[in-house]
């Protein structure tokens, strides 16, 4: 006789009282997925953190979060992009916002590939950001010095060290040289 288990439905309470020193934690299909931090992996998170926080600051747009920051999916998954910026109106209009995890997704999300990620986990992340509400992806891959940028779960165009990332209609006035964010990785 076939034993069904049933899928663990986590509350948020449970979330957070996780300890995960040193890994991302996300919720992916009923489990939970720690990814390990890596240094280099972070060094980038944090420079585009900061290049895009320092102009959404200026400007009061919004919110750009770090890694930790949890995002419901439509789909009940927990994802915590790389980097991530939500409009100020978008965030105010977020009936949790600012006590829980953000229902939706950001309305820019970055992600930074790791030697980790595959194509399929990294595509399967994209679907749910663009059915959640995302507007505009970058996925970095600091070892090629590209940056992909998404419209939707398929990339729409590669940058590479001469180009300009661009915030388009999402963060408008925004621009990084993909150089300048190598640079200033000493890459």
């Amino acid at each position: 006789m076939e034993t069904v288990l049933e899928k663990k439905v986590w509350i948020e309470e449970e979330l957070l009282a996780i300890e995960h020193p040193a890994h991302k934690c996300e919720l992916v299909n009923g489990e939970i997925v720690m990814s390990p931090v890596l240094f280099f992996h972070e060094l980038v998170c944090a420079a585009m953190i900061r290049f895009l926080g320092a102009f959404v600051f200026e400007r009061m747009m919004g919110y750009v979060v770090v890694p930790n920051a949890g995002f419901w999916m439509t789909n009940e998954n927990l994802r915590c992009p790389d980097a991530s910026f939500v409009s100020k109106d978008r965030a105010k209009r977020n009936p949790r916002f600012p006590k829980a995890f953000f229902q939706g997704a950001p309305d820019l999300v970055v992600e930074v590939l790791s030697p980790n990620d595959t194509f399929e986990s990294l595509h399967e992340k994209l679907v749910e950001y663009f059915e959640s509400g995302c507007l505009l992806a970058w996925v970095v891959n600091p070892q090629d010095q590209t940056v992909h940028v998404y419209h939707a779960a398929e990339p729409s165009k590669m940058l590479r060290r001469g180009d300009v990332i661009e915030g388009e209609e999402i963060l408008p006035g925004f621009s990084l040289a993909v150089a300048d964010l190598s640079d200033e990785l000493d890459l």
